[in-house]
């Protein structure tokens, strides 16, 4: 998650603003359009994504003139084994495109709360459109699922959440995105490795120059692939000769299932079981990262909501307890599907997002717990603050950055261990008001 702040403004004020914020955000629930795009949570890299998991660390190499990049680029292209006509065909004529540099270095100031990420990917529009499109292509839906090994309802749910069952793919020219950001030089290997990719897709006749068109960063399609990704896991489920993510949803939901059975995908185990804590839970016996059998967590008073009874297969399975929003909000066991989900968009938000809209799509229940609203996640610069107090305080949270990774929620574990709160590393306002006074008092 992402954060920021000016001060400590008056904690009323600082709701008042997100809040309005948010309000805009969420009236996306009376369209279907692909769910917002999350911030990563971690660090380990995804199978199929666009910049919103790419190398972050690439320096930035002093900006040279587009056309001599491109005349650089187009002798490193021609290197990789590209055709010349392709090469004539992707660049000839081309111009870089100051709108996606734009859209590349801005990064919203405010983040989206999980639980309104949530009412937004899970919401009941997309939810009835993803039965309507189950109904009207079960047989074929069942016949990719079962090939694969993949339960339909995710990938109707991957299909809803990025391109809206089809219906938004998006309709920029990828060559052009990719050829200015690598131009632009922040993430210039990962783009340029993506343009070799693009042209491998034409040379092997996958697709034309002009279906090269997705959205801003690159990703392409009904479910949004990059050119790697598409080389690599991209499906033709008709047998025509080409894989067509853009036209044809059967490919693009072929393509999701082989990228996901490829990533791991455990057939016929769950992804995610939401669950009660007891309030004897004690926090030092978590560690975020680390597995329990179901079994163990039970013991520990874990329970399912309703008090269901837990399934045998499931007592015997290993899973990680996530809690999303801190111990004031409701808690998850993740198995190891719900980390192959984390491949396609390395983001919890993505991954429960996915989960939740399967389920719901299946005729299951929305979540039970409460989410705590009034303990919002903190701004850009609000996270920079408060890694900056963390590491001045001794716990190390790495160089401020904004983003609350790993390290962050870590470090700010070991201050609430330290100062008798409940360790559970949610990088919210509580806890930002907590170490901003512990840092105000040292």
């Amino acid at each position: 998650m992402r954060i920021i702040d000016m001060k400590i403004v008056a904690k009323a004020a600082t709701l008042a603003v997100i809040l309005a914020t948010f309000g805009c955000a969420t009236e996306v629930r009376d369209v279907d359009t692909p769910a917002p795009q999350s911030q990563p949570l971690a660090t380990e890299p995804c199978v199929s994504c666009d910049l919103k998991t790419a190398d972050l660390t690439d320096a930035k190499p002093k900006r040279e003139s587009f056309s001599d990049w491109l005349t650089g680029f187009r002798v490193r292209l021609s290197h990789s084994g590209a055709k010349a006509e392709t090469i004539v065909s992707m660049f000839d004529g081309l111009e870089p495109d100051e709108r996606i540099i734009e859209r590349d270095q801005s990064q919203p100031e405010f983040v989206r709360p999980i639980w309104s990420y949530l009412d937004i990917a899970a919401s009941d529009l997309r939810i009835s459109n993803g039965q309507k499109a189950y109904a009207s292509r079960r047989k074929t839906i069942d016949a990719i699922a079962e090939h694969y090994g993949v339960r339909a309802e995710i990938l109707l749910a991957v299909w809803g959440l990025e391109s809206a069952y089809g219906a938004t793919i998006g309709k920029n020219d990828i060559v052009r995105s990719l050829a200015t950001l690598a131009w632009e030089g922040r993430r210039r290997d990962w783009a340029e490795r993506q343009l070799i990719a693009a042209a491998q897709m034409i040379d092997r006749g996958f697709a034309t120059r002009d279906q090269l068109t997705g959205s801003w960063a690159g990703a392409m399609g009904q479910t949004q692939f990059i050119p790697t990704t598409y080389l690599e896991w991209s499906a033709d489920w008709d047998g025509d000769g080409r894989r067509n993510i853009w036209t044809d949803e059967f490919d693009a939901l072929a393509s999701a299932a082989n990228l996901l059975k490829q990533a791991g995908w455990q057939a016929d185990a769950p992804v995610v079981l939401e669950v009660v804590l007891p309030d004897t839970f004690e926090l030092d016996q978590w560690d975020p990262e680390r597995s329990r059998l179901v079994s163990e967590w039970a013991k520990l008073g874990l329970r399912l909501v309703g008090n269901a009874p837990w399934g045998a297969d499931d007592l015997v399975r290993s899973a990680m307890l996530e809690l999303p929003a801190g111990r004031a909000g409701p808690g998850f066991l993740t198995f190891p599907n719900f980390r192959v989900i984390k491949r396609y968009n390395n983001s919890t938000s993505y991954a429960l997002g996915v989960a939740h809209l399967a389920d719901r799509i299946a005729g299951g229940e929305a979540f039970v717990g409460p989410w705590p609203k009034d303990n919002v996640p903190l701004t850009l610069s609000q996270t920079r603050e408060l890694q900056a107090a963390l590491n001045a305080l001794g716990h190390n949270s790495g160089q401020p950055d904004g983003l609350a990774g790993p390290n962050t929620r870590r470090a700010l574990r070991d201050f609430q261990h330290a100062h008798h709160l409940d360790a559970d590393g949610y990088v919210g306002s509580s806890a930002y008001d907590a170490v901003m006074a512990a840092g105000a008092r040292k």
